[in-house]
C-alpha cells in the first residue's frame, strides 16, 4: 500500500512541536525489493519486501535525539516524538548541531534532468528468474564451469521524502535493476571462483544475462592454478573494477567526521599534492542514471558538482552542516540521511580523470609486477594511512601476463602511492564511482 510521504513527515514535525522540540526534521522511505536466486536451472530462493520506515530528528537548545520507526499510526507517531524529545533533553550538548538556515536551502531542482526513476513497469517474478536463469545457462555453457555459486536477479524501488522545520521539504524516487553470477571451476582445494554483475537505474541500460553469465565464468577459468609471487617491491596495476576501493580511502581520509576529530591521514593536506598533476578528482550529484545521484542533501541543503582535488591538489573536504561548523566552512552539501540515525558526511557520484592509455598498454608498461583482480581484508591505519590487504590476480613479466596468483599481501603507503598512480583509460560511466584501472608505483608485495 502506498502511502503519503509528504503527509507523514509533516505529521512527524507536528508531534514533535507538540511535545516540545524546538526544531526538527523528519525523513519517510518507502519502498518494493523484489530478488531472484537460481541455482542448477531451478528457484532457489524468492523474496519481496515492501514497507516505510520514518525517521524523526528533534533539537532542543543544543541537544538532539533521533528515533525510528515503521509503525505509522498517528498515536504511535506522538509517543514517538514524546520519547524522542525526552532522549534529547538527557544528551549532551553540542555546539555544531542545528537545522539550517533557511536562506541555505535548496529552492529548485530539475528531478527528470537526473533520471533517477525508471517508467518501465516493475519486472515480475518470472522475468527475474529468466534473467537469473539465463546468465547461468550461459556460464555452464563454458567448458572447464563446475558448478555455480549463485545466479540472481533483483529490482528495487523507494521513494525518499525529507521535511524540516525551517521550512525544506522535497522528495525524490528511484529505481534499481541489477543481475550477478558467481561461478566456480574445479574442486576441493583447487576451486576457483570469480564474479561479474550489472546494476544500473534504467532496465534497459542493463547488460544481457548472456554476456554476464559468460564473463564471469571466463574470469573464473583465468584463475585456476595460481601461485605466489615472489616477495618484493613491484609496480601494481589495480584493474577497474577494485581500482575505485583506493579513491574510496582517499575519500575516507577528507570526511569531515575524520578530519574534525583529527583521525585522518589528511588531516593537514589542504592545498597539498594528493595525486599527480593533470588529475582531478570530480563529485557531480547531477549525473544522470547514476545510483548517487541527489537533488538535495539529507539537510535540505542543495547538491552541486565540485572538484575534490583539482590537478593533483586537495580543495576540499566533505561537509554536512556540523563538521562545517566545527571546522569554521561551508557545508558542501553532502549530508546524508537514513531513517535511523544522525547526519553524517557522504559522497556522491565521484569521477577521476582518465588516462589516454588502456589497460593493455599500462600492463606492457609495468614490465614485472602484479595486476590486481580481486583483494580481501583490510588494515589501514587512519593517522598514517599505511595500508595492507589481501590480493589476487595476474603475474606479469616482460609487459605480458604470465600466471593467476593468489594469496599475496600488498601493503605501502597511501599518501605516498596515489601520487604515483597512472590511470588507463577503461572506467565505466554509469557507475557511481568513475575510476579506471591504476598503475601504482613502489608497493611491497609479500609472497613466497
Amino acid at each position: 500500500m502506498s502511502h503519503d510521504l509528504p503527509a507523514l513527515t509533516q505529521a512527524l514535525l507536528s508531534a514533535a512541536r507538540a511535545a516540545g522540540a524546538d526544531a526538527a526534521d523528519a525523513v519517510a522511505i518507502d519502498g518494493t525489493a523484489l530478488s531472484i536466486d537460481v541455482r542448477g536451472g531451478t528457484l532457489e530462493h524468492a523474496e519481496r519486501s515492501e514497507g516505510t520506515d520514518i525517521g524523526l530528528r528533534v533539537l532542543i537548545g543544543q541537544r538532539s535525539a533521533s528515533v525510528s520507526s515503521s509503525d505509522l499510526r498517528a498515536a504511535a507517531m506522538e509517543t514517538m516524538a514524546q520519547r524522542c524529545v525526552a532522549m534529547a533533553r538527557e544528551s549532551p550538548e553540542d555546539p555544531y548541531i542545528g537545522l539550517a538556515d533557511p536562506a541555505q536551502l535548496a529552492r529548485n531542482w530539475d528531478l527528470a534532468a537526473l533520471e533517477l526513476h525508471d517508467p518501465a513497469p516493475e519486472p515480475s517474478p518470472s522475468e527475474l528468474e529468466d534473467d537469473a536463469r539465463s546468465a547461468e545457462s550461459a556460464a555452464r555453457a563454458v567448458n572447464g564451469i563446475t558448478q555455480i555459486d549463485s545466479a540472481s536477479a533483483s529490482y528495487g524501488a523507494r521513494r525518499i521524502q525529507l521535511a524540516a522545520t525551517n521550512g525544506f521539504e522535497g522528495g525524490y524516487r528511484i529505481t534499481s535493476r541489477s543481475t550477478s553470477l558467481v561461478a566456480i571451476a574445479g574442486s576441493g582445494t583447487g576451486m576457483e571462483r570469480d564474479y561479474d554483475g550489472d546494476s544500473r537505474i534504467f532496465q534497459s541500460d542493463l547488460r544481457t544475462p548472456g554476456d554476464i553469465g559468460t564473463t564471469a565464468a571466463r574470469r573464473t577459468l583465468e584463475r585456476m592454478n595460481p601461485r605466489k609471487p615472489r616477495t618484493g617491491a613491484y609496480p601494481v596495476l589495480f584493474d577497474e573494477r577494485v581500482s575505485s576501493s583506493l579513491i574510496g580511502h582517499l575519500l575516507s581520509a577528507i570526511n569531515g567526521v575524520a578530519v574534525a576529530r583529527g583521525a585522518s591521514w589528511l588531516r593537514s593536506a589542504m592545498g597539498e599534492q594528493v595525486l599527480p598533476a593533470g588529475l582531478t578528482l570530480t563529485e557531480d550529484p547531477h549525473r544522470a542514471r547514476t545510483s548517487g545521484s541527489r537533488p538535495f542533501d539529507g539537510e535540505g541543503l542543495p547538491t552541486r558538482a565540485r572538484n575534490i582535488v583539482e590537478n593533483g591538489i586537495l580543495t576540499g573536504w566533505t561537509l554536512d552542516l556540523a563538521t562545517a561548523r566545527k571546522l569554521d566552512l561551508d557545508p558542501t552539501g553532502n549530508g546524508a540521511r537514513a531513517s535511523s540515525g544522525g547526519i553524517t558526511p557522504s559522497n556522491w557520484n565521484i569521477a577521476l580523470t582518465q588516462g589516454d592509455r588502456s589497460r593493455a598498454d599500462l600492463i606492457r608498461d609495468m614490465g614485472t609486477g602484479l595486476l590486481v583482480t580481486s583483494m580481501i581484508g583490510s588494515t589501514i591505519n587512519p593517522n598514517t594511512g599505511d595500508y595492507s590487504r589481501g590480493a589476487a590476480g595476474f603475474w606479469v613479466e616482460k609487459g605480458e601476463i604470465a600466471y593467476p596468483v593468489s594469496g599475496v599481501t600488498i601493503a605501502g603507503n597511501l599518501r605516498d602511492l596515489l601520487r604515483t598512480i597512472q590511470p588507463a583509460n577503461d572506467a565505466r560511466p554509469w557507475l557511481s564511482r568513475v575510476v579506471p584501472s591504476l598503475l601504482v608505483q613502489g608497493l611491497t608485495l609479500a609472497g613466497e
